[in-house]
């Protein structure tokens, strides 16, 4: 069996099936990991995610992360956001920086 090469997949074509416009840099919920809109996606359209990098993003908790920590992405409600809690969260990737208790944010290093 041959493979052909497509691209080098940084970035990946991603279809919205929901009926609102997903806004660029948005973190999108993939289940298995996570990704960020490099544009607006409209409903029913095809646009480009990252799924590789390392991205600001807010935190969900006020505790202090350790650079190299797993980290995951809690969407079960409005407010979103990374956090160190495993359970039944989407695996995000690992802190690429120290995250003091009380920070907002943090930087994380996408799975790849």
């Amino acid at each position: 069996m041959k493979a052909v090469y497509w691209q080098r997949g940084e970035s990946l074509d991603y279809t919205n099936s929901g009926a609102t416009v997903i806004e660029a840099n948005s973190i999108i919920d993939l289940k298995t990991r996570i990704a960020v809109a490099g544009t607006s996606i409209n409903p029913k359209e095809t646009g480009s995610i990252h799924v590789t990098g390392v991205y600001r993003i807010k935190k969900k908790d006020s505790g202090a992360i350790n650079f190299g920590a797993a980290v995951y992405y809690d969407a079960t409600d409005s407010t979103g956001g990374i956090t160190t809690t495993a359970a039944s969260m989407t695996p995000a990737g690992y802190a690429a920086e120290e995250s003091a208790a009380g920070a907002d944010t943090i930087l994380v290093k996408l799975l790849g």
